[in-house]
């Protein structure tokens, strides 16, 4: 018996080192792999792809919330260290960077110049081929999906071959790998264009809900000096929110950097956050006094100090035994009060400790086959705190499916980026080009080797 306990011991031991375990920043996630390899050149990227038949997996940031960066028992290639400016093109404002290359990494190169990113989301730590697998978009006035500044990428195929893929140019998959999720291949270079660095400053209106389309459509949309605009909702009640622009300014700056220390609020901001989504009491102290109080101060600021957010602050102190996720809906325009008025009910009816709610807009994207938006919409971005039990989990999907109906039925969608909880005819109905990724995926990946949890699951 001794004997035999030595042997599963070992046995075990010796299994268990073949493999890694890897998880996103949501900590759900939590999955086996075979490996996980950081190469240092496209070179060590197709070596990898030729050297074995397993299943991959894609990583940079891994800033996803569910499973789109790791595939069970595969090979994840984490492109962090593909970070190199390639070109900067400064009369012509374009910019050519390997995939793993941060935002933040961008702005340090161009600030001198005084350029900036034309389209990002509202966080620099991603990288930029994460950000274009998931067809991102921020706060930006009269943009939209991050396509819409993408000029060409480079596309590393399941063979290793290499293509330069444009709206010329292998345009199929330019307009498949661009929110498709790693399923068609690795990005490995991107050519963006770029925008002036102009000073902006910080316009705050306070309002209640019923008031704020008529106020975006009559001052916001489709005017040129605005620069970002977001409206955070407040919770619990939903009625009231603060609408905050930036719009180029010639006045003096508030502040003088012309880029943050993301050291400087690593600490302070998650305890605020941490507090409002343990304190219900503080939601409402939030919306009467702390952000009037914040707001009450002018800003004005260079555009790359408001584009270079980090992450890391809304990180909570440690996820044992809760965690922050994120979800996203895009509805259009004109059903906004309803869509809002109906999912409250389902946050009361489930009692979801939504943090914040934060109203964006984004122009239609006919481009991306999967795209987010086929119409002018409004997203809202929720952001709730909640249990990491497998009830809390199922908790979660049941209330996101719920969610998501009502979403549905007034035509709008969702972004994937996120916990997996869509059934799969949800997924469906909100992607109906998906018939056009897989004939894509199967011409230039016959053999499904480039995965992940959400295509595992949907397709």
């Amino acid at each position: 018996m001794l004997r035999f306990l030595l042997v599963l011991f070992l046995f075990i031991s010796c299994y268990s080192k073949k493999f890694k375990y890897v998880d996103d920043v949501s900590q759900l996630n939590r999955t086996r792999v075979k490996s996980v390899e950081y190469p240092k050149s496209i070179l060590e990227v197709k070596k990898i792809l030729k050297s074995s038949k397993d299943k991959v997996s894609i990583g940079g940031g891994k800033f996803s919330q569910g499973g789109q960066t790791i595939i069970k028992d595969g090979i994840q290639i984490n492109l962090g260290e593909l970070d190199k400016v390639i070109s900067l093109d400064i009369p012509k404002k374009e910019i050519r960077v390997q995939a793993g290359t941060t935002w933040r990494d961008i702005q340090k190169a161009i600030d001198p110049y005084n350029l900036s990113i034309k389209i990002m989301q509202t966080y620099s730590n991603f990288t930029v081929g994460g950000s274009l697998s998931v067809n991102a978009h921020g706060r930006y006035i009269g943009e939209g999906a991050i396509i819409k500044s993408v000029l060409s990428l480079k596309l590393i195929l399941a063979n290793g071959d290499e293509l330069e893929c444009n709206r010329d140019k292998n345009s199929k998959l330019f307009f498949g790998v661009i929110g498709g999720y790693g399923g068609l291949g690795i990005i490995s270079e991107v050519t963006l264009k770029l925008e002036e660095n102009s000073k902006i400053e910080r316009i705050v209106e306070f309002m209640n809900l019923e008031d704020y389309r008529k106020y975006f459509f009559k001052n916001i949309r489709n005017k040129k000096k605005y620069i970002f605009h977001n409206a955070d909702l407040y919770p619990p009640d939903f009625k009231k929110l603060a609408a905050i622009s930036w719009k180029i300014s010639d006045k003096e700056l508030t502040i003088q950097d012309r880029l943050p220390d993301f050291k400087e609020k690593r600490i302070l901001e998650p305890l605020v956050v941490g507090s409002v989504a343990n304190i219900s009491g503080l939601k409402k102290l939030r919306a009467k006094y702390l952000d009037p109080l914040i707001y009450s101060k002018p800003e004005v600021v260079f555009r790359n100090f408001e584009a270079s957010y980090d992450v890391l602050t809304l990180e909570p102190l440690n996820r044992k035994f809760s965690t922050y996720v994120l979800q996203e809906y895009f509805i259009p325009i004109q059903q906004l009060e309803v869509v809002l008025k109906e999912i409250k009910k389902i946050f009361k009816k489930y009692d979801v400790n939504v943090i914040n709610l934060s109203i964006r807009h984004s122009k239609a994207d006919t481009e991306s086959i999967l795209s987010w938006a086929r119409e002018e919409v409004f997203s809202l971005v929720v952001y709730t705190r909640q249990g990491v039990k497998e009830s809390d989990q199922k908790l979660s999907e049941k209330w996101t499916r719920e969610v998501l109906e009502r979403i549905l039925i007034s035509g709008g969608t969702y972004y994937l980026p996120y916990q997996l909880h869509a059934s799969k005819k949800q997924f469906l109905r909100a992607y109906p080009r998906i018939k056009e990724f897989l004939i894509l995926k199967k011409k230039y990946d016959p053999d499904n080797r480039f995965s992940n949890k959400l295509w595992e699951k949907y397709l």
